[in-house]
């Protein structure tokens, strides 16, 4: 199949790019390779994705709105997944005009380019940072999303709500997945994991937010990459809406589109989290205890259940093992590359 994804030289891009082009499929990929952190890893990421001779590249970003519209008409893809954003809660504290450019204008370009070539299915990625101030445990798509924390988290929310309306106008068959904190290899340098790594490795405090007593609904990026292409696979229509307990299935009435968590549904708590990557490193870390941030969360909890029964699977990867797959790649890529630079990290 030919696949068109936005944002391959971004962490989860790269890892779901990559396991497409080792199972033969066609992959046409873009990235505006912004400074928003180290380029180099991005262009690492890019290169190694370059290997494969059935992937092609486009640099550009997604406000570019008439080559992109080019780049999805050249590829004809059979499926579009949507992965390119501004991400960081806290950075959208900062920048909050970046979201607005990336996420609900460069969403709105890539909309209008995908309603073009009647592909067989659109999927865009949200995030658990809609479910903003909801205290109903576990978060279920069904829940009340409408008091967004941050403008990221809004900025995603707004996506949702425009991809329904093209889903609906245009017959467009969309899948909207919300994740929770995703993990592992070729990370972002802005996340808990690598920012802990790096610290620790170089004998500086962690800081840790909310005093340590935040959880989070931590995924593996492996795991991920396994409920989207699972996902990838199950097109909303009526011919697979889930008779199951009132507020579980999210298949919209009124047009061809879902929102689907992935996620375990197995919360960690930040002082557990810390502790297993001090197992992973082999040395301690030295803890700097600080307020809540403004616009955290002070838990993620995924309910697992729609994705359970739309695809029979559930990420279930334990911790340890992705913090280690972790820390293994940090050492090996570090040992050969100059420190992370750039951007908020």
């Amino acid at each position: 199949m030919r696949y068109f994804i936005t944002g391959t030289a971004g962490f989860i891009g790269f890892h779901l790019a990559r396991r497409l082009l080792e199972e033969g499929h066609e992959v046409v990929g873009l990235d505006g390779m912004t400074q928003y952190y180290d380029v180099g890893l991005k262009e690492a990421r890019n290169a190694a994705l370059a290997q494969f001779p059935t992937y092609r590249f486009h640099r550009l970003m997604l406000e570019e709105a008439g080559a992109l519209k080019d780049a999805v008409e050249q590829a004809q893809p059979d499926v579009i997944v949507h992965l390119a954003a501004q991400a960081g809660v806290r950075y959208s504290l900062e920048e909050p005009k970046s979201y607005v450019e990336t996420n609900i204008l460069g969403t709105w370009n890539l909309l209008e380019a995908a309603r073009l070539v009647n592909a067989r299915h659109l999927m865009l990625a949200s995030t658990s940072s809609v479910y903003g101030a909801n205290e109903t445990i576990p978060f279920r798509e069904s829940d009340r999303a409408d008091e967004p924390l941050t403008i990221y988290g809004a900025s995603k929310k707004a996506m949702e709500v425009m991809a329904h309306s093209y889903a609906h106008l245009y017959r467009l068959p969309t899948t909207a997945f919300r994740f929770f904190t995703v993990y592992g290899s070729w990370g972002r340098p802005d996340m808990a994991l690598f920012k802990f790594t790096k610290a620790i490795l170089a004998e500086r405090e962690i800081e840790l937010y909310g005093e340590g007593r935040m959880s989070r609904d931590f995924t593996f990026v492996g795991d991920l990459v396994e409920g989207m292409l699972r996902l990838s696979a199950v097109i909303p229509s009526e011919e697979n809406r889930i008779a199951t307990p009132a507020g579980l299935d999210t298949l919209s009435r009124q047009a061809p589109f879902r929102i689907v968590n992935i996620g375990g549904g197995r919360p960690v708590g930040l002082m557990d989290f810390v502790a297993t990557l001090e197992d992973a490193l082999g040395r301690p870390a030295r803890r700097r205890f600080l307020p809540m941030q403004q616009g955290d969360p002070p838990r993620t909890f995924a309910s697992p259940d729609l994705l359970v029964a739309l695809t029979g699977y559930k990420p279930a990867t334990p911790l340890a093992e992705g913090v280690k797959d972790f820390v293994d790649w940090y050492r090996d890529y570090y040992a050969s590359q100059p420190e992370p630079r750039g951007g908020p990290a």
